[in-house]
């Protein structure tokens, strides 16, 4: 199952039924399909969050010439989601089992932001857009709080 267009991240995860039943509870993820092997892992899964479409399988190191491709700690990769709630969509995540790595703040640039890790080791980011009076504020407050931050921000 796959979009026509559109760039679909594709996970690799150790326990991918355990994902998926992370990723339905964390992000209101819908399941589309689920192809598993003979042994009760995931060949292939695709799951709708949002307008988004995600993939994921288990690990079969022994596919890979004996390596993991799950990640064994934090990725060094973030999948973003624009929601309309941050600290909901965190709080959400959390109360799932997720790890909150940067608790949701107002950013200089303009929009609510904060960061979790999923217990499978992948990181995700949320934001939504604050108002121009509060992304004032931001900027002020990144600004006092900064050494490279004085000059004035765009």
């Amino acid at each position: 199952m796959s979009e026509k267009n559109g760039l679909i991240p594709h996970l690799v995860v150790k326990n991918g039924a355990k994902a998926i039943e992370f990723y339905v509870a964390a992000l209101g993820a819908v399941e589309l399909a689920r192809m598993p092997t003979e042994d009760g892992r995931l060949m292939h899964a695709a799951l709708k969050i949002g307008d988004a479409t995600l993939f994921l399988c288990d690990d079969f190191p022994e596919y890979c010439g004996g390596v993991s491709r799950a990640p064994a700690g934090p990725s060094p990769v973030t999948l973003h989601w624009c929601v309309p709630n941050c600290d909901a969509a965190i709080e959400k995540a959390q109360q799932a089992g997720a790890t909150v790595t940067m608790p949701a703040a107002d950013m200089f640039w303009g929009d609510r932001y904060g960061q979790i890790v999923d217990p499978f080791g992948h990181a995700w980011s949320f934001s939504h857009p604050l108002t121009a009076e509060q992304k004032a504020a931001a900027e002020k407050v990144w600004a006092e709080q900064n050494p490279f931050g004085k000059k004035e921000v765009a």
